[in-house]
């Protein structure tokens, strides 16, 4: 019996999910990335001696696929995970700590101590945001309809000021869907809000990586696809995939079954015309949201914490990415900006002189404390536009041709543009594949 051949396009965390399942089921596997390295977008690169993520990636214990992806990377022991949700929570306006921090009972009353004490609230705005999140529970996030509402209009129907929506709502929200809430779908602000706050005591136990993410995920990647036999090809751009008999041809090599593991708008330009059933220019409609991250290195320790989140400021996550670099003396410290619509093509200067002076106020630097480097990372297209709506542009991993899929955490997977949104996909995918017969034929669809 022939070896089944199967071709991935994209070294992300959904190409590399998809090609070791199949790799599994002892198809011939051969992945193809353009860039230098695998990991997509969640990668590193060098800097001055020192390791740089491209972004602030974490996962919430809830990220089960994910963190089983890392388990078949070997690398699971390269990440920690809260023992339980705690976030301290930093103003500029005021010197004292918050917390968003769960007790031992069980969801949704693990979360009614640290809200009832929450300092940025009033006491009737802390009762209203309990309420509005029993309400959100309560949201069917698989309704189409409500896909199509925003999650501000929501909020705001049920009783959520815009001082509550800025330091609870978008504390959270905007980290994860990379929107504030009058931008958001309400469908997956509830994905977000159900699975890892609201069904579950431990499911937002917040985790983060202890290495380089290109250590994590793209070296330990080429380790398992090569020790799976999986031929990886980087460096290697792909031009064309078009039908061939009853196979598909990927540039000038032949497969069986592919898997389109790449951005929106690559898919809409390597697949056949009919072959995802969406309108023409559908991957503009979806669109993109930046994310950008500001890099500040100073000559001692001024954060005594792994992260905190912020609240009366410009700034939303901050972290110490001091061991995942390997810096030996002084803190790296990282702040992440989701939804950077408006600042992503702000010069270097310009973003240091109007955001670092924030950063130091929520640090508390002192006089003694000397920034030593300063500089941004930009990721332009960090993800899909999480608005009202995009639902029916999420494309499922099945297309209409037999033997071409789809993987990405821009599909229909069910959860916003996360890892644990792009190793689902990946896996979606392969299951897609799996599942179809090798002698099925497209002539009813050519």
């Amino acid at each position: 019996m022939t070896t089944r051949r199967v071709g991935v396009v994209g070294g992300g965390l959904a190409g590399i999910t998809a090609a070791l399942r199949s790799a599994d089921e002892g198809f011939a596997v051969t992945l193809f990335e353009a860039r230098p390295r695998l990991g997509g977008l969640t990668h590193s690169f060098r800097r001055d001696g020192l390791w740089i993520d491209n972004g602030q990636h974490v996962f919430l214990r809830c990220c089960t696929a994910y963190q089983s992806f890392l388990e078949r990377l070997g690398v699971a022991d390269q990440v920690t995970v809260q023992d339980r949700l705690d976030v301290p929570v930093r103003s500029e306006l005021d010197r004292r700590d918050g917390r968003l921090r769960r007790t031992a009972l069980p969801a949704p009353l693990h979360l009614g101590a640290t809200l009832a004490r929450y300092r940025w609230l009033s006491r009737t705005a802390r009762a209203r945001v309990v309420r509005a999140a029993l309400a959100l529970g309560r949201v069917d996030r698989t309704d189409p309809e409500t896909d199509g509402l925003s999650f501000g209009d929501w909020l705001t129907a049920h009783g959520q000021d815009q001082r509550a929506i800025e330091t609870v709502w978008d504390l959270i929200g905007i980290a994860t869907l990379n929107a504030p809430a009058e931008r958001a779908s309400l469908a997956l602000a509830a994905t977000v809000f159900q699975l890892g706050l609201l069904e579950s005591a431990a499911a937002a136990d917040i985790g983060w990586s202890l290495v380089p993410l290109q250590e994590l995920h793209g070296d330990a990647a080429l380790r398992a696809l090569t020790a799976a036999g999986v031929r990886v090809r980087t460096r290697s751009r792909v031009r064309e995939v078009v039908p061939a008999g009853d196979g598909w041809t990927v540039d000038d090599a032949a497969f069986d079954d592919v898997v389109l593991a790449v951005p929106p708008a690559a898919a809409e330009r390597l697949a056949p015309a009919g072959a995802i059933e969406l309108e023409p220019g559908w991957a503009d409609e979806l669109g993109s949201t930046p994310i950008v991250n500001l890099h500040a290195i100073y000559d001692r320790v001024v954060l005594g914490e792994s992260f905190f989140a912020a609240v009366d400021s410009p700034l939303q996550w901050v972290f110490d990415r001091t061991r995942q670099a390997g810096l030996k003396q002084g803190q790296y410290i990282a702040v992440s900006l989701s939804a950077a619509d408006d600042i992503v093509d702000t010069p270097v200067p310009v973003l240091r002189d109007r955001l670092l002076p924030h950063l130091e106020r929520l640090l508390r630097i002192t006089a003694e404390a000397r920034l030593l480097d300063f500089f941004v990372t930009r990721e332009r297209h960090a993800t899909f536009r999480q608005r009202p709506g995009t639902a029916g542009l999420r494309a499922s991993a099945r297309t209409a041709l037999p033997g071409l899929y789809l993987a990405g955490a821009w599909t229909d997977t069910g959860w916003p543009a996360t890892m644990e949104g792009a190793v689902r996909s990946g896996e979606a995918a392969a299951a897609a594949l799996l599942a179809r017969r090798p002698a099925e034929r497209r002539e009813a669809v050519l």
